[in-house]
Formats: structure tokens, C-alpha cells, sequence
């Protein structure tokens, strides 16, 4: 088997005012779709991000892969590397963190390798990642503080304005009644941080055996990190990101007995090391889309379990192939011991044919068909595919658009 052309089809998905401490989310999020097709007729299917660095990226390699065996991997990363020498990173400046064009590239086009394989030998995507330690993916539910959708032209708000804890509250309550979830994470740096503790206590007393976490992506200096993990002792699973920076989060660990979890300063696997060395986490996210692929996030839990690290999952704005290959990754991930997160609650499109999945006590099941155990929509694609074209962004820049919202707004991280 061997790849004869490759399609990469931009598109655009009608997002809602989602705030966090760099901005809010613009009126799309932005998504390539991959499609990977070989001389038997087999097509491999994924999903990545859509801004411009990331397509460049996608389609310069993609140039380079005519000819790829598609179990060959170390051959498809050497081909990217001499493809992209100094690509750099894909994110805008006002990233709170970075991830390398090589890595987001190179694990698009393993997951389509590997829906390949699944679809020539027959076997689901977890098993060619070693098996299933789990066939239910528990997921928990993403809240955020958001704004009322001001520009409806590509899609309808969800749930109106959310700036206060009894909102939050609210919102919380509908995610789980609607989902199930077992466990809540906030996205906080939002809100003045004595706010931001007061939602949390009102989630603990409402959803007394929920597991909480807040993720307030680096708002906060180490001084007031600590005041707010003394006054959430007890309610918090976790704490992600408080501060900013690897020598900021290790201060903090060494004051405080509460786990600490990133998916900000340890982004690569040469990052692991320095993170051990000056125990600054606990908790590393995986993420199929920059860690490397599907194989890549398996070993880095296998990496953060001979390191005495626990392992969660990261999310993104993102459909449903990207959601199924989370849960083949979680199932053959023995150490996961946490529920993912996901934004999918957050959009109502859908590009696979199986439509949205149902979530029952907020779980997935694995899709069991062969590779991914998904195929594509080509009319829903090209539906956002048009989107794309009428909505004209192009990157993704939540600190410009929060200047529609809040005229006076200047970004600052950390802010409290």
C-alpha cells in the first residue's frame, strides 16, 4: 500500500464568545480536514488545526509523501523534517505556548497513516496502539465564562452570557444534565481570582462528588496561586497551569501539596526532563494533535509512568475525528487515569457520517470499526468548507477579538 495524493480541506465551525485569559474565542474555530488516499483505494482520514501555519505546513509536506508506505513512519517523519527545516512554530505570538509545525504536521498525517492500517488489516485504531485497557472514555464537561454572542451571521449562541458564579453554576448544571459528566473543569483567569474561588465553591456545593479542576492558563503569580490553592483545599482534582512558565510552576509546587497539571510548559518530550528535575508538575495532558500522533501519546504515558507522572488529556476546538481518535488514544492508554477534556459540547457540527455521538454518564464508547471507525461527510465538509470562504479568518487571535467585547481590553498574563 502505498500513498498516491493527499487532500486537505479547510474549513471553518461556527464557535460561541468563550473567554479565557488571552481573549475569547472568535466567531469560528478553524479545522483541516485530512484525507490521505492510497493505490488500493483505501482513504485515511484526519483532523488538525486550520489556521494558515498549520495548512502551509500540511500541504508543503503533503507534496513530499506521494509514494509513503504508510507503515513506515519513521520514513513519513523524515520526509516532513526535510520538508519543513525550520518551519518554526504554529501559533500567533500571543500564545501562552507553542507547538512545533514538524510535530502538528507529523501527527495529522500519522493519524491518517494509522486509520490506514486499521482499515487494511481490519482492526480498530486501539488496537495497533497495543490494545484496550478501556472501551468507555469518561469525558468531563469544559465550562467556561463566556459573553453573549454579539455577530450571529455564522451560527447561533449557546447559553447566553456566563460572567457570574451563580451563572456559572447554571451552565454547569446543564452540561451535566444534558452530558452526564462525572467531572467539571473551569476555564478560569477570567474573572478576578476571589470570584473565580467563589465559583468553584458553589460547583463543590452543588456537585458535591464531581471531580473539580480550574485551569486559569497562567493568570495568576505564584503568590496568589498559593492563596488559592489554601482556600480550595479539598476541591480541587487538580490545578492546571496557575502561573506562567516552568520556574514559576515549580516555586509554587514546593509550597503547596496539591497536584499540579500542564499542558503549557511541557509541550514536547525534551520538556519532560527539566519538569521532573525541578518537580514543577504532576500531571502532563496528552494530545494526539502536537504530541507526536496517536503512537506519540502513548509514550509519553509511558514516559510519565516510568517518571512517576500522572497523565490526563487535553482538548481543542474540535469535530468528530478528532474526537474519536481521543478516545482509541485513552482506551490504549493504561495510566489515564483522568477524564479528558473536550470542547465538543461547544459546537453543533459534525463531519462524520455516524453524526454526533450520544455521551452516557459522560462516556464515550470507542468507535469499533476498522481504524478510526469513522468516515467522513464529504457534504458537511463542504458545507464548512464554504464557511471558510465566507467567514475569511485565517488565524486564530483571541485578543483581538476580545476588543469587541471589552473596547479598553490590553492582555496580560500573569494578571492577578
Amino acid at each position: 500500500m502505498r500513498i498516491t495524493e493527499i487532500t486537505i480541506t479547510p474549513i471553518a465551525v461556527p464557535d460561541v464568545p468563550l473567554a479565557n485569559t488571552k481573549g475569547v474565542h472568535q466567531s469560528v474555530f478553524l479545522r483541516s480536514v485530512i484525507e490521505m488516499r492510497t493505490d488500493t483505494g483505501l482513504v485515511g482520514l484526519s483532523e488538525s488545526y486550520g489556521a494558515k501555519r498549520t495548512l502551509d505546513g500540511l500541504r508543503a509536506a503533503a507534496l513530499a509523501l506521494e509514494g509513503l508506505d504508510p507503515y513506515d513512519l519513521r520514513d513519513l517523519r523524515r520526509r516532513i523534517e526535510t520538508t519543513l527545516p525550520d518551519a518554526g512554530g504554529i501559533n500567533a505570538p500571543t500564545a501562552l505556548a507553542d507547538h512545533q509545525v514538524v510535530d502538528v504536521v507529523y501527527s495529522a498525517f500519522e493519524l491518517a497513516c494509522m486509520d490506514l492500517r486499521g482499515k487494511e488489516v481490519g482492526r480498530p485504531l486501539y488496537d495497533l496502539l497495543g490494545g484496550a485497557v478501556r472501551k468507555q472514555i469518561g469525558f468531563g464537561g469544559y465550562l467556561f465564562f463566556k459573553f453573549a454572542k454579539q455577530d450571529l451571521t455564522f451560527g447561533p449562541d449557546i447559553m447566553g452570557e456566563v460572567m457570574t458564579p451563580d451563572a456559572m453554576v447554571a451552565q454547569a448544571r446543564e452540561f451535566v444534565g444534558a452530558y452526564g459528566f462525572q467531572s467539571l473543569k473551569l476555564k478560569g483567569g477570567v474573572l478576578e481570582p476571589d470570584a473565580e474561588v467563589e465559583t468553584m465553591l458553589k460547583l463543590r456545593e452543588v456537585f458535591p462528588h464531581h471531580a473539580l479542576r480550574i485551569d486559569p492558563m497562567g493568570a495568576w503569580t505564584v503568590p496568589t496561586a498559593k492563596k488559592i490553592v489554601d482556600q480550595l483545599d479539598g476541591v480541587l482534582e487538580y490545578l492546571e497551569d496557575p502561573c506562567r512558565g516552568m520556574d514559576a510552576m515549580a516555586e509554587l509546587s514546593a509550597q503547596i501539596d496539591m497536584p499540579l497539571a500542564t499542558n503549557l510548559v511541557v509541550v514536547e518530550f525534551e520538556q519532560i526532563f527539566e519538569a521532573v528535575r525541578k518537580n514543577a508538575v504532576q500531571i502532563i495532558l496528552s494530545d494526539h494533535h502536537y504530541w507526536r500522533g496517536p503512537t506519540g501519546a502513548i509514550q509519553l504515558g509511558e514516559v510519565c509512568r516510568a517518571a512517576g507522572l500522572g497523565v490526563s488529556m487535553h482538548s481543542n476546538s474540535h469535530l468528530g475525528i478528532s474526537l474519536a481518535a481521543m478516545c482509541h488514544v485513552a482506551a490504549a492508554t493504561p495510566n489515564l487515569t483522568y477524564d479528558c477534556d473536550t470542547h465538543y459540547p461547544w459546537s453543533t457540527k459534525e463531519i462524520v457520517t455516524s453524526g454526533r455521538p450520544v455521551f452516557e454518564n459522560g462516556m464515550l464508547r470507542v468507535p469499533e470499526g476498522p481504524g478510526l471507525g469513522v468516515e467522513l461527510d464529504h457534504e458537511a465538509v463542504a458545507d464548512l468548507h464554504d464557511l471558510y470562504n465566507q467567514a475569511m479568518v485565517r488565524d486564530r487571535d483571541d485578543t483581538d477579538e476580545m476588543l469587541k467585547y471589552v473596547p479598553d481590553y490590553v492582555r496580560k498574563v500573569p494578571r492577578w
